[in-house]
């Protein structure tokens, strides 16, 4: 489980294709407190350090997971991703929790730039997922804890203060450019808690 402050950004250095998904390389910019088996969020999908030296650290991703996320997408060498590490009993949980079990994939429809005050962002997600995105709810966007400002027919705005942007790999997120997208957990417990009488 996750809290979606993201811990900083990491970049894929290698991807090597198998049968059943890929091996991907990633070269993170703060490689502290890494081990074999640890869950780590990479844009949002939790993942399994399978392998790790200096700076770098190997992650198989299945092709279910190719699948579902963005990853299947847009993964090639260079890209820059958001991490996480799991966390521990008793962190502070600063944003909400996050599970890393993405439920859809978002795209990018407008970026509002206002400087040093930050960007707003409008994202078009799976019309299935609405109904768990209301205004002033928290939503993760590449594993980032984020509130939903307003909800505009499919599209939520977002507003990304300069922290988030100094942390995130959003600044490197264009118009049309996809988002691994995971709803709040409590308010899919809910919803489905008031389906049964």
């Amino acid at each position: 489980m996750f809290s979606g402050i993201i811990e900083g950004r990491c970049r894929v250095r290698e991807i090597k294709e198998g049968k059943r998904g890929l091996r991907v390389l990633f070269e993170f910019e703060n490689l502290r407190g890494f081990y074999v088996g640890q869950s780590i969020s990479i844009d949002g999908v939790c993942l399994t350090v399978e392998d790790f030296r200096d700076n770098l650290a190997e992650f198989f991703l299945s092709d279910e997971t190719l699948r579902v996320t963005k990853f299947g997408r847009v993964l090639a060498e260079g890209y820059v991703c958001n991490f996480e590490r799991a966390l521990k009993v008793g962190d502070r949980i600063d944003g909400h929790f996050v599970l890393g079990h993405v439920d859809g994939v978002g795209e990018i429809t407008e970026i509002l730039d206002f400087g040093e005050e930050g960007w707003e962002i409008r994202v078009k997600i799976p019309k299935e997922l609405l109904k768990f995105a209301p205004r002033k709810g928290s939503i993760a966007l590449d594993g980032t804890s984020l509130t939903i400002n307003s909800v505009e027919g499919d599209e939520i705005r977002i507003r990304l203060i300069p922290q988030t942007l100094r942390i995130t790999a959003f600044p490197y997120r264009r118009v049309g450019d996809l988002l691994n997208v995971e709803v709040d957990v409590l308010a899919r417990y809910v919803h489905n808690l008031l389906k049964f009488p």
